[in-house]
């Protein structure tokens, strides 16, 4: 009898471990988002820990956020997904109340090179504003909402998973000085089958890590334009200006000085080189981030930043860098001419 019971026992286990055996075997299919009621920012904020898991660390992930929104954008209104994407910062994946007081106008390029985008974004403190003028560019992409699909254009960052080995690779932090990795520093920025895991790709195929509000696209001789009437005769960071909708913004030209300064002091501000070690990993178009009047230089001593008109490597990113800070100081001193005349 006890002899029967082990070979029964036996055979349990045996087609326990068959049908394990079997449904690894299988390929898994895409399972749609499960239905979440979340209808404001604080409820977004409550999902943190689903979000990021059991390390916790939104380092350079606000691809996470944004994945989450995009996952269920089809259950909520086209204006519940707007507000939703304004309740994280685009560069640290901070939390964001977002308010006039953290709403940032700024003028990305097009991943396309065809022209910019000029909107606005949330930011969890200015150090931002820096390293999005140094990286983001903006695409676009379709989603499907309750009210029917609607096209946004999107800040968007290249995959820093097309070099996974540098996430490995030692440096040494501005806060500390002591020497870690991206692997270490970042562990929610992970490759999985050679692309971001966990990451939603815009049209161009880029990392989407924030909403570009109200944007609007134009040409780069527009965009030129546009910033040089716009660039402040004397940049007072923390002032607000007002649209002709009344909406009330920091402007980035504003806070030139203050990215210079920070490049200089080898950004010991804001999420110091967390993000931008990750964002220079695969910048977009070659490092091509073409520069507006009134930004800040291009930092010569980071030449694959993505910063400048064609920046490559090397001697010909930092003479590209200082050609592209010569011209911004150029058009902010014509326009500060113009603004005083």
């Amino acid at each position: 009898m006890f002899a029967r019971f082990r070979e029964r026992l036996t055979m349990l286990r045996l087609a326990s471990v068959m049908l394990a055996l079997a449904a690894r075997a299988e390929p898994t299919e895409q399972k749609p988002a499960k239905v979440w009621r979340g209808a404001t920012v604080e409820d977004l904020h409550r999902q943190y820990g689903v979000i990021f898991g059991a390390h916790g660390n939104r380092n350079a992930a606000s691809h996470l956020w944004s994945t989450w929104v995009l996952d269920r954008a089809s259950q909520m209104s086209a204006s519940t997904f707007v507000e939703l994407m304004g309740g994280f910062c685009a560069v640290s994946g901070s939390i964001v109340r977002p308010s006039e007081y953290n709403r940032y106008r700024v003028t990305l390029p097009t991943a396309d090179g065809a022209g910019f985008a000029r909107g606005f974004m949330h930011y969890c403190c200015w150090p931002c504003v820096c390293d999005t003028q140094d990286f983001i560019h903006a695409d676009s992409k379709t989603i499907e909402t309750t009210d029917g699909p609607r096209r946004h254009v999107f800040a968007v960052l290249g995959d820093p998973c097309a070099h996974e080995e540098q996430l490995d690779a030692p440096f040494v932090q501005p806060f500390g000085f002591r020497t870690t990795s991206l692997r270490r520093e970042a562990p929610a920025v992970r490759c999985e089958g050679g692309r971001l895991a966990g990451a939603t790709f815009s049209d161009g195929g880029h990392v989407i890590v924030a909403l570009l509000f109200d944007a609007n696209v134009t040409s780069t001789a527009d965009a030129r334009a546009a910033a040089r009437a716009r660039s402040p005769a004397t940049p007072t960071p923390g002032r607000l200006s007002r649209d002709g909708a009344g909406r009330s913004f920091h402007d980035e030209l504003e806070y030139a000085a203050m990215c210079e300064a920070r490049a200089a002091s080898g950004y010991n501000s804001g999420m110091g080189e967390i993000f931008r070690k990750v964002a220079q990993i695969a910048p977009i178009r070659g490092g091509a981030r073409r520069r507006l009047a009134g930004e800040a230089a291009c930092p010569s001593a980071e030449p694959s930043s993505g910063c400048g008109d064609g920046a490559g490597a090397g001697a010909s990113a930092s003479a590209s860098a200082g050609g592209d800070a010569a011209s911004a100081r150029g058009d902010v001193a014509s326009a500060r001419h113009d603004a005083a005349s």
